[in-house]
């Protein structure tokens, strides 16, 4: 049952954020119809660009996934459901030990365990405690371009030669033009204490959205309002190494 007392005295704090695209940007839609591309961009119900919610958790939640590693702390093995918490299927037994040796990867009211990851961004035992928004781009469509189209050959990367009939098309954003993608990241009552702390950590590491990053698309800058970080909570996730240090005898 849901309590509306509980539910205000409780709010979700939300972490507003802005994408300025400093090159074209291509976050294709397979299948979609109405566009002479191949791989068309996805838009909104009133043809605004957009950039998925997926998107941007998914690519945020492998870049604090590299942090907390490099940090030392355990980390299971996603996107795989059986690698996951709390099964971490196929796990060394003495890996499997390190997910139990304090309650650092316990969450109030489940007796398993997850590790820092999971506790923020969920698996398929553990809800998510950080919603995201869709980036959308802040710029009428009007003022853009009906569509922009960039042709590309399939490569075979045997031969490293272009395959024969294999010209394609994909529909990008206009290039340099500094468009704006807003959106918001919603974080709920249940937080971990360190879940700004690794969000704002991941965002500085992602430089770019979108497919065909490597051929210069969806690179990007952020803009993102003053986040406040305890020093406490920095300390508490620079100790994975310690704790890891200590588990092993070391």
């Amino acid at each position: 049952m849901i309590y509306l007392q509980e539910l205000l005295s409780n709010p979700v704090e939300t972490i507003s954020l802005t994408a300025i695209i400093d090159t074209a940007l291509c976050v294709g839609a397979g299948g979609s119809s109405g566009s002479l591309a191949d791989k068309p961009i996805v838009r909104t119900a009133d043809n605004k660009l957009l950039i998925p919610a997926s998107q941007l958790k998914g690519r945020l939640r492998h870049e604090c996934e590299k942090l907390a590693r490099g940090l030392g702390w355990a980390i299971c093995q996603a996107p795989n459901p059986q690698t996951m918490c709390p099964q971490r299927a196929n796990f060394p037994e003495e890996e499997a030990r390190r997910f139990q040796r304090d309650e650092d990867y316990r969450v109030p009211g489940d007796h398993r365990y997850h590790c820092l990851i999971c506790q923020i961004f969920g698996n398929p035992a553990l809800p998510s405690r950080v919603i995201f928004d869709d980036l959308i781009c802040q710029e009428e469509p009007d003022n853009l371009p009906p569509e922009v189209l960039r042709p590309g050959v399939t490569i075979n990367r045997r031969r490293h030669t272009a395959e024969e009939k294999k010209l394609y098309f994909l529909e990008t954003s206009p290039a340099n033009v500094q468009l704006k993608f807003t959106g918001d990241i919603h974080l709920q009552p249940n937080c971990p204490a360190f879940t700004k702390a690794l969000i704002l950590a991941g965002l500085h590491h992602i430089n770019a959205l979108g497919g065909s990053k490597s051929t210069g698309l969806g690179w990007l800058k952020w803009e993102l309002p003053p986040i406040q970080v305890d020093e406490s909570v920095w300390n508490y996730l620079a100790k994975g190494g310690v704790n890891e240090a200590h588990s092993t005898g070391n």
